[in-house]
């Protein structure tokens, strides 16, 4: 048996959890203009600077026996830096701004950057979830999801990047990690982080899904030159890696 059985187990709450919240919000009248603003709102400010997870993980001194698990999680961090541009250029296809950082990723923050550098497979749990979080039991009301009419080539590239039908993200992570001989308390680490990554996104999709039930939260202020990035973004520079 896998000593990640566990993980795998929680991930599968996770889909499950988040499947009965598409189904609700498919039930209520379905992907909206201000849900999906919402959305890549949301994972524009989980997304920007993630790479700095990823790249602080790799570099303690525990993996020091996981060199494969390192060069994964630069890899890993460097496919995933710019997909915040993603989700911003297709809000503006859209003709709509970036909203202000949801407080849940405030949250989410704060807590992954107190405990990547001395705990860091907390974060890679979370990542286990994120990646998987739309497969399994919440893959077809996923796929319903986005099926908005007002859903285009144009302004639905950040979820094509991430529907990994090629080379799902989730199946890769956790193949990642199941190759590492981890002790007991690192596969606890990592099941920690998974049921604390579940809270917290969940907590945002309920933002995203909901927006009558939850207020909003203003706009972001985007400088000069990052709004030059958005506007102008070549997706030609996201061509398909290892990871699809």
């Amino acid at each position: 048996m896998s000593r990640l059985t566990g993980l795998r187990v929680l991930i599968g709450d996770a889909q499950q959890a988040f499947a009965e919240s598409l189904q609700r919000m498919l039930k209520q009248g379905g992907t909206t203009l201000e849900i999906y603003r919402r959305y890549l709102s949301m994972e524009y400010h989980l997304t920007k600077g993630v790479q700095r997870y990823f790249i602080t993980a790799a570099a303690h001194e525990g993996f020091v026996k996981h060199k494969k698990l390192r060069q994964f999680l630069l890899d890993f961090g460097n496919e995933e830096e710019s997909h915040y541009l993603v989700a911003a250029n297709d809000l503006h296809k859209c003709g709509l701004t970036v909203t202000a950082e949801p407080f849940d990723v405030t949250l989410w923050h704060a807590y992954f950057r107190s405990v990547i550098s001395n705990r860091p497979l907390l974060r890679l749990g979370a990542a286990s979830i994120l990646e998987s979080i739309s497969g399994g039991v919440a893959r077809e009301s996923a796929r319903r999801a986005l099926s908005a009419p007002f859903l285009t080539r144009e302004n639905s590239k950040f979820l094509v990047m991430h529907m990994h039908e090629s080379a799902p993200h989730g199946d890769l992570f956790l193949d990642a990690l199941e190759s590492e001989a981890f002790n007991e308390a690192q596969v606890g680490d990592l099941e920690l982080g998974a049921r604390h990554g579940t809270t917290l996104y969940m907590r945002m999709t309920q933002w995203c899904l909901f927006p009558d039930e939850y207020p909003e939260c203003g706009e972001c202020h985007v400088d000069v030159i990052e709004r030059r990035e958005i506007e102008s973004l070549d997706m030609a520079k996201f061509a398909p890696t290892v990871f699809g």
